[in-house]
């Protein structure tokens, strides 16, 4: 910019704009010194067009100051919003780096909860896959038998027979047969595995209180153990009658000697010896069925009743070329099954504890405990008939059906 002094010379000022306080400063001043060169009488006499155009060159100057006021003023107000929005903004950061790390240590609560029952899984797995081989392999079995006259042959485990009653022989029975029927109930096995225990309870409703509770929390010498409560099913029971009828007029012959004589000579001879009656019973022969591969013989009386005198009667004796020999004798029996079923062995005062954890102690111990906190009636607990636990290996436990 230019401007003319009063005694006619020139010059320049140059404005440096550095930031808002350097050029506030300097335009101060050079206000200053236009104002003080217009209001003052200038004594070199400054033609009026000069002092009007300098005035209007102060009036812009004027107008330029008052907008970078405003500018300032207006970047300032940005600055302050600014620094509102950042002091938000950190605080919504803050915000959300504290949720990402609460929610990043909630997934690896999560991610060792989830493996922790997927362990518990495959494990209830793995026992399922075994349990489903065995009966695969009972199926197998069963239907491998042999079925011959529409009746099903197969192996059961060896069970007591109660005797029930004996049947009065009528009409329909002119042997003089005895008819004699037994209750017969298999045992039912089940498989206890290794750190589950069996608790069979005196009151139905607690073993199905605590089936519904699910999960109990048991304190084995100070170690805290989480165990679980599950219902079992156990195999098919079987029930039937055996009828057995003791023939009256029949008796079975074993042990016959071995002799070169052909076979209807050993008929003859057996039944000769067994028509004696004063050799210990007997009567008239009507058939004899010998079997000389075996050495058994079938002798069947006609007299009704003929056969009882031999019911005690376990050794005959057989004369024969001038030698005794002793027979062995018994009583001829017909035997078959009657109202035979298949039950579904469940029981309900029984609970099967999963998940014990092994311990130091001996497995009496570990017994005792569980047995001590299942009993108490805070833990929803009762009195125990009988409890089973198997801290190694594998043991089979049977269950009877309740009369």
């Amino acid at each position: 910019m230019v401007l003319k002094t009063a005694n006619g010379h020139t010059g320049k000022i140059h404005w440096t704009f550095i930031n808002g306080h350097t050029l506030k400063t300097t335009m101060a001043k050079c206000f200053i010194q236009l104002q003080r060169s217009v209001t003052t009488p200038d004594p070199f006499g400054t033609s009026k067009d000069e002092m009007e155009r300098l005035k209007e060159e102060l009036k812009k100057w004027e107008e330029r100051v008052e907008k970078a006021k405003k500018a300032k003023a207006d970047l300032l107000h940005c600055k302050l919003s600014a620094d509102e929005e950042r002091v938000t903004a950190e605080k919504e950061l803050a915000k959300l780096t504290d949720l990402q790390e609460k929610q990043h240590k909630d997934m690896i609560m999560s991610r060792d909860t989830h493996e922790r029952q997927l362990y518990v899984l495959n494990q209830e797995n793995a026992e399922l896959k075994r349990e489903i081989e065995k009966l695969q392999e009972d199926l197998a079995e069963c239907s491998s038998v042999l079925l011959r006259d529409g009746q099903i042959k197969k192996k059961v485990a060896e069970m007591k027979m109660k005797f029930t009653h004996m049947e009065d022989m009528k009409d329909d029975y002119p042997d003089a047969n005895t008819h004699c029927v037994f209750g017969v109930t298999t045992k039912i096995p089940f498989r206890l595995n290794q750190n589950h225990a069996l608790l069979t309870f005196e009151d139905e409703e607690v073993a199905q209180r605590l089936i519904k509770m699910g999960k109990h929390t048991v304190n084995l010498d100070n170690k805290i153990a989480d165990v679980r409560v599950k219902p079992f099913t156990l195999e098919m029971g079987i029930k039937f009658e055996l009828h057995v009828t003791i023939s009256g007029k029949k008796i079975n012959v074993s042990e016959v000697p071995e002799l070169c004589i052909p076979e209807d000579w050993m008929r003859d001879k057996l039944e000769l010896n067994f028509y004696k009656s004063e050799q210990g019973g007997g009567g008239e022969v009507e058939s004899v069925n010998y079997d000389k591969q075996s050495r058994k013989a079938v002798i069947t009386f006609l007299r009704p009743g003929a056969a009882d005198s031999f019911v005690r009667c376990t050794k005959y004796p057989f004369f024969v070329n001038g030698r005794c020999y002793r027979l062995s004798v018994s009583p001829h029996t017909n035997v078959h099954l009657e109202k035979f079923q298949l039950y579904c062995g469940i029981s309900k005062k029984t609970i099967l504890l999963k998940g014990i954890q092994e311990t130091e102690d001996d497995e009496e111990s570990v017994q005792d405990m569980i047995e001590i906190h299942f009993q108490k009636p805070s833990n929803s607990g009762g009195e125990i008939e009988k409890i089973k636990y198997v801290s190694k290996g594998i043991t089979w436990v049977c269950f009877e059906e309740d009369t």
